[in-house]
């Protein structure tokens, strides 16, 4: 087997994390993809996997359309995939999210879920996973789709450096009335999956949610951020109904992105990990409050 492992997205926080990972791992290294490159080419080269990190992130700010996110996720996916069947590769891992399948809601998201995303990157990445399991693969390859929850780690520029500034800046968290579950996923977790998927031949190919064992409620974020800083955050309980009308007026105005960031810091989230789990046999190696905790870290 070749110990070389192409890499689309190498250059993004998670393909950079993963770069990171490898050295420290043993028996393969990472070679970026080449965009200028036709990914016809890639049936001469000789690789061990093929991880497809590459794609149109989710705006919360709804600039990118339509157009933008299907041939930066759908589009480039098949194509890469059509690659991958001519070639003599036999991993092929696809890094999709949870919000192929939704966008949020109060019950646990597991594999069997029927998918029904809303918004734009969502439906995006479903449709390159529905291209993926309607081609298939000769039983030779191994394929699979992954669906990490909130990725985070250290030099991720997400929600918890949000949370980290505004509790740099703040005494208080408006949002104290809004008590959530949601689960997110180490870095650590996400690459030590696609070390071993890339590596094991006794995985089953297939759909996998990948997110830390327990979940996380932003009150619980605001608390540890704030003891980083050694002060109280006051966790104000504003009434629901009056952050509603402020976000319904926000709305109106045409401000949709801060709705779409509160429905991030608040909504319920909870992404089982067990099918993951059971394949590999093995625990993740990051629990998922000291993930919290090392990412909130970096920021300093």
């Amino acid at each position: 087997m070749e110990n070389k492992i192409l890499v689309t997205g190498i250059s993004g926080f998670i393909g950079k994390s993963l770069i990171k990972y490898f050295e420290k791992s043993h028996g393969f290294s990472l070679k970026g993809y080449d965009r200028s490159q036709s990914t016809e080419q890639l049936t001469n080269q000789k690789f061990a996997a093929i991880v497809h990190l590459a794609g149109v992130a989710h705006d919360l700010s709804n600039k990118n359309d339509w157009g933008k996110y299907y041939k930066g996720n759908t589009l480039l996916t098949q194509d890469l995939f059509e690659a991958f069947l001519q070639s003599d590769i036999e991993v092929f891992i696809f890094l999709s999210t949870v919000k192929a399948v939704l966008d949020g809601g109060d019950h646990i998201l597991t594999e069997t879920v029927t998918p029904n995303p809303q918004l734009p990157y969502g439906k995006s990445k479903l449709l390159a996973e529905s291209y993926i399991l309607e081609k298939g693969w000769p039983n030779k390859k191994r394929v699979y789709i992954l669906r990490p929850s909130m990725v985070h780690g250290p030099g991720n520029k997400g929600n918890l450096n949000l949370l980290y500034n505004f509790c740099k800046y703040f005494r208080f968290w408006p949002l104290g009335s809004f008590d959530n579950e949601r689960s997110f996923c180490s870095i650590y977790n996400l690459c030590f999956v696609i070390d071993e998927l890339s590596r094991r031949r006794d995985v089953e190919s297939g759909v996998y949610n990948v997110a830390d064992d327990t979940t996380i409620s932003t009150n619980e974020i605001i608390s540890i951020i704030s003891s980083k800083f050694g002060k109280k955050i006051r966790n104000l309980k504003i009434p629901k109904s009056f952050i509603f009308i402020g976000l319904n007026i926000s709305s109106f105005l045409g401000i949709d992105s801060l709705k779409l960031k509160f429905q991030k810091l608040t909504e319920n989230f909870i992404v089982s990990n067990t099918k993951i789990k059971l394949a590999l046999g093995k625990p993740l190696p990051v629990e998922a409050l000291e993930g919290i905790k090392k990412t909130i870290d970096s920021f300093e």
